[in-house]
């Protein structure tokens, strides 16, 4: 085949110099039918190779018989159904090919972002484990939110993916920022939307902060494409060669490295988050006058044992209110129980799993009422009074066994 370099000079030669062809060919060294070929043809010279048929085509036919029926059908199943006797790499690639022209293209769109309209949240879970006390070290969840504006990240570690805990961490991630977005958009995150429908505790905070939390759709990544990209950035930016010797620990260093992180300069915006936070900020919704409604909160009558459950952990409460109803409520760093509106616990919350904690008051005052307990059945049991006053002795049941001659205890007889 004729070389690029060769077709370039045979047409240089002859239509800038004037060269005839047969001269052109004598000085190459090729053909004349070569010479006019090259001239003949605009393109450079490109060297094609007749296809060779593949391993799939036989199969192909029955890959689409298949397909038509059941568009999603895994690789694996067909091969077993159509009897593929090669590695799996060739029918795959085959049906990379076709399966589009059964299941359909999905193009997505590029979103454009007004100032203040959206903001993205998801949970990232770093896989490097955080020291939580009690001897533990657990993989907690991450809130991480993106304002879609401006590219703005912000993040903080909480406890759990339970509802209270989740909206605890949109709260103060919210309340940092100063204003709320107009709009949360979360993927179908169990205490957020798992049935496709907003949770009425999520509903609860996204009405007493004026705004709506829009669920992507199933199996829509890109919905969220700007909280996902930020999660991979935190995975291989923040995370490799960090350790965390508690959850605050892990939050501040994540508040300090994310200082940097929104002062650098995205390219799909060409510019800094900094800078575009405060164009955000204007047109987002003022906070609201109370506090959202987060947190942890359930109500039990306490029982004897004066311990109440938060996130597997037991917590002492004041036993003088044993047998009383008490409300429970957990916020991110504290759990504080109440009795008819007054205090009757708080302690710091644990982030470990199956502990105890108890309070040395609350166990000095259960020993107390204890030992009360013991004197008081002592002194009531010593003497029993009549009716009129009088003193009356107290028999032992053993004596009125034997006043009728009953035995509740026989011996044992040997065997002879």
């Amino acid at each position: 085949m004729l070389k690029v370099e060769d077709w370039a000079e045979i047409r240089r030669l002859h239509r800038a110099e004037g060269v005839p062809i047969k001269e052109i060919a004598r000085r190459l060294g090729v053909a004349r039918n070569t010479v006019r070929a090259a001239l003949n043809s605009d393109r450079p010279p490109k060297y094609e190779r007749e296809p060779r048929g593949q391993v799939a085509d036989a199969y192909e036919p029955q890959m689409r018989a298949l397909l038509q029926e059941w568009p999603r059908m895994p690789a694996p199943v067909i091969a077993e159904r159509i009897g593929w006797p090669y590695s799996l790499p060739p029918l795959r690639k085959r049906l990379a090919v076709i399966r589009p022209e059964y299941v359909g293209i999905d193009p997505v769109d590029r979103a454009l972002y007004e100032p203040g309209q959206v903001a993205q949240c998801d949970l990232w879970f770093p896989e490097t484990k955080v020291q939580v006390g009690a001897g533990q070290q657990r993989v907690l969840p991450v809130l991480v939110m993106t304002l879609g504006f401006s590219r703005f990240m912000t993040a903080v570690m909480i406890p759990s993916r339970q509802a209270g805990d989740i909206l605890s961490g949109m709260w103060s991630l919210i309340h940092g920022i100063g204003r709320v977005p107009k709009t949360l958009v979360w993927d179908r995150e169990a205490a957020i939307g798992g049935t496709g429908k907003v949770t009425a505790p999520a509903a609860a905070f996204a009405g007493t902060l004026a705004t709506r939390i829009r669920l992507a759709p199933p199996r829509d990544p890109e919905f969220k494409g700007l909280v996902e990209r930020n999660n991979q950035y935190l995975e291989t930016s923040f995370l490799p060669g960090r350790q965390f010797t508690s959850p605050v620990d892990f939050n501040q260093q994540l508040a300090d490295w994310l200082v940097r992180a929104n002062a650098r300069t995205v390219r799909s915006i060409q510019g800094r988050p900094v800078d575009l936070l405060e164009t955000d900020y204007l047109a987002m919704v003022p906070l609201p006058p109370v506090v959202p409604p987060i947190g942890l909160s359930h109500r039990i009558r306490l029982g004897r044992d004066y311990y109440v459950r938060v996130d597997t952990v037991d917590y002492s409460v004041d036993p003088q209110v044993i047998g009383r109803f008490v409300d429970v409520t957990a916020s991110l760093e504290t759990v504080t129980v109440f009795c008819d509106g007054k205090v009757v616990a708080q302690h710091s919350r644990s982030w470990a799993r199956q502990g105890v904690i108890t309070d040395a008051v609350h166990a000095a005052t259960a020993a107390r009422m204890r030992e009360a307990l013991a004197t008081d059945r002592q002194r009531r049991q010593a003497v029993r009074q009549h009716a009129d006053g009088h003193s009356v002795a107290l028999r032992a049941l053993p004596d009125y066994d034997a006043l009728f001659g009953v035995d509740f205890n026989p011996a044992t007889k040997k065997a002879k």
